[in-house]
């Protein structure tokens, strides 16, 4: 089964409001429709594995994270643009506990270098006019939210033709 680690953000239409103002004129989106930060992502995991990932992940100590959104931003780079997301103003409490879920992981999964916290807002397939894209989604306001994060969660992602479906395994507080 496709499993992941993740922050759930329980204000849909937050996000809903900012993904209204993205510039589908200049692109091909394909809009997320639930909100969650990945913290992990492991890929293909096989069915004996599953109680001791959760044995280790119940080891991470928890405490209740307060986030605030920050800016939008576009990944890998502007000139080749994937993913619209949304940032995390000062989520070193984000980054703590995803190095945490890193040494609890250790020699079960590889060890993923590259965290950046973020929401991810859209997909892209396609850009028409790049520099008009980039510039709308620079335009965008975005007035930032503080979120409350209680848990993270063990989540199966089962790809459909009209997108992932999310089932929540397990949940750490």
């Amino acid at each position: 089964m496709r499993l992941f680690i993740a922050l759930d953000f329980d204000d849909p239409v937050y996000f809903q409001d900012i993904q209204k103002q993205m510039p589908s004129d200049t692109a091909k989106l394909t809009l997320t429709k639930t909100f969650h930060l990945t913290l992990k992502f492991l890929g293909e995991v096989h069915d004996n594995k599953v109680s001791e990932l959760k044995e280790r992940l119940k080891q991470v100590k928890f405490e209740p994270i307060s986030a605030a959104t920050d800016k939008i931003g576009v990944f890998p780079d502007e000139n080749y643009i994937r993913v619209v997301w949304v940032g995390l103003k000062d989520g070193n409490k984000v980054i703590e506990l995803q190095q945490s879920i890193e040494k609890a992981l250790e020699g079960l999964f590889p060890r993923d270098n590259r965290f950046h916290p973020h929401i991810t807002l859209a997909r892209v397939k396609f850009v028409k006019e790049k520099a008009v894209f980039i510039k709308k989604i620079k335009d965008i306001r975005l007035e930032s939210k503080e979120f409350l994060i209680n848990s993270f969660k063990l989540v199966k992602s089962t790809l459909t033709p009209e997108g992932p479906v999310y089932e929540d395994l397990a949940s750490f507080s």
